[in-house]
């Protein structure tokens, strides 16, 4: 069954093509391989002595001295920080336009899905065909055919990233235009609270209550930006495939 053993693990792949990048990017096994240990040399006889190795003499590399620079101008001090916190996280999970975003997203990736399903059993339908005629055909006709189910395996493979990049990036460009608003939003709420320093909350180690305006970003997005349009999902000439990492480990 060497045939089916070719095309096993490409067809396997098949099936993944719809699912979202960052299962894409976790297709390493990450198995652990530990170093091959070669056989002990043997002991030394007793009387035989080795001298110990002479370590290699580093070289030691010196920082050049700290130059002396001259005073600038005294300039103005910068003013007092009035600080704000902020959670970007909750705030796109708690926007509308954001979770109508990510449904649509998943809807399109759903059906993409389902269509890389049909493909993956239209092509092991004609895999067994090949099989079940391979006592038939000459050696000529069966290279001719293995090497047409392989091109055609390709070409799906290739039309279903293209197609699974093309709902990435209308997702994106969905969400450009909410995070484009937010910014505009957050500028917005420090001005009105005299705020001239805002920080994300997940790298503040403590603060209190009054800092965050969080959810006062969230009914200001929500208000002005209760919904966006996601684009057509439209596979372009030359457009770039996030494909996995090639240099993970097999």
């Amino acid at each position: 069954m060497a045939f089916f053993t070719r095309f096993s693990p490409v067809l396997v792949a098949l099936a993944a093509l719809a699912v979202a990048p960052a299962a894409l990017a976790q297709s390493s096994p990450g198995y652990f391989m530990p170093p091959s240990q070669a056989p002990a040399p043997a002991p030394a006889p007793a009387h035989v002595q080795t001298p110990a190795p002479t370590p290699a003499a580093q070289p030691q590399q010196q920082m050049p001295p700290i130059p002396q620079l001259p005073a600038l101008p005294k300039g103005a001090p910068p003013p007092v920080a009035v600080i704000g916190v902020l959670s970007v996280p909750e705030v796109m999970q708690k926007s509308t336009a954001a979770q109508g975003v990510q449904a649509v997203i998943r809807q399109r990736q759903e059906e993409l899905a389902q269509e890389a399903q049909a493909a993956r059993d239209k092509i092991q339908a004609e895999q067994a065909q090949i099989e079940a005629d391979r006592s038939t055909l000459t050696d000529a006709q069966l290279a001719s055919k293995e090497q047409a189910l392989r091109d055609e395996v390709a070409a799906t493979q290739t039309s279903f990233q293209e197609r699974n990049q093309a709902i990435q990036n209308s997702g994106q460009a969905a969400l450009g235009i909410i995070e484009s608003e937010l910014i505009a939003i957050i500028r917005q709420e420090a001005e009105a609270r005299g705020m001239n320093l805002v920080l994300h909350r997940e790298q503040v180690a403590l603060n209190v209550d009054a800092f965050d305006i969080t959810d006062a970003v969230v009914t200001q997005l929500n208000k002005l930006l209760p919904s966006v349009p996601v684009p057509p999902s439209v596979v372009t000439p030359g457009m770039q495939v996030d494909t996995p990492d090639q240099g993970a480990g097999q």
